[in-house]
């Protein structure tokens, strides 16, 4: 795709993040699939020097599908298409495991030993909906359960999990450490018939 990132800001990024020594990182920016490449391609990269478990924690099966489609490093892509349906795949000397916020999609994950498990790349969609306003899967509103509305997606894998990567635009998160690239810039607004948005809003979506 020709607006992938380039192999020098890839590099630059996963290289920010294996020299960053929180164990808990938050990426606030806008570029919500630029930053999953880069949260990735850490990933994939700690895995082949320390085998293990790796989880990726997305919002939901909506967004874990345009993040297969729409991150930004064909990589990326391919291994996310190759996970959506099984969630469960071996790379290598590791493993990789795909959940969502709800807590019915863990079942894959809480049956990996603890002294397995190595990082975890938490996404979480641009929308400031409250957890308890967003359908999931067919769960009734009133049905979906406080942990996941008050965050325990992620607070169960920092009590668990030796590193963690969350990508969340205007959220703040406690016993986290923000991480910035300089290479995304912060998006201009613009003015269109009385409604601001950002200029990265895709309008085929």
């Amino acid at each position: 795709m020709s607006n992938d990132l380039s192999k020098q800001d890839l590099y630059e990024g996963v290289k920010t993040l294996i020299e960053t020594d929180s164990i808990h990182v938050h990426l606030p920016q806008q570029k919500l699939f630029t930053l999953f490449s880069l949260g990735f391609q850490y990933l994939l990269f700690q895995s082949t020097r320390n085998p293990g478990a790796y989880i990726i924690r997305v919002e939901d099966g909506h967004l874990a599908e345009k993040l297969a489609k729409k991150a930004k490093d064909p990589s990326t892509r391919k291994f996310m298409q190759s996970l959506l349906i099984p969630r469960k795949l071996k790379f290598e000397k590791s493993v990789f495991y795909l959940d969502y916020f709800h807590l019915g999609s863990w079942n894959l994950t809480s049956e990996i030993p603890k002294d397995k498990i190595q990082a975890a790349l938490i996404v979480k969609n641009t929308s400031n909906k409250p957890m308890m306003e967003i359908e999931i899967e067919g769960i009734e509103d009133d049905s979906v359960p406080d942990t996941i509305k008050n965050g325990q997606y992620l607070k169960t894998l920092m009590e668990n999990v030796p590193r963690t990567i969350t990508i969340a635009f205007e959220e703040t998160f406690e016993g986290t450490t923000q991480v910035s690239f300089p290479f995304i810039k912060k998006e201009k607004e613009r003015t269109v018939s009385g409604v601001t948005i950002h200029d990265d809003v895709e309008w085929d979506d």
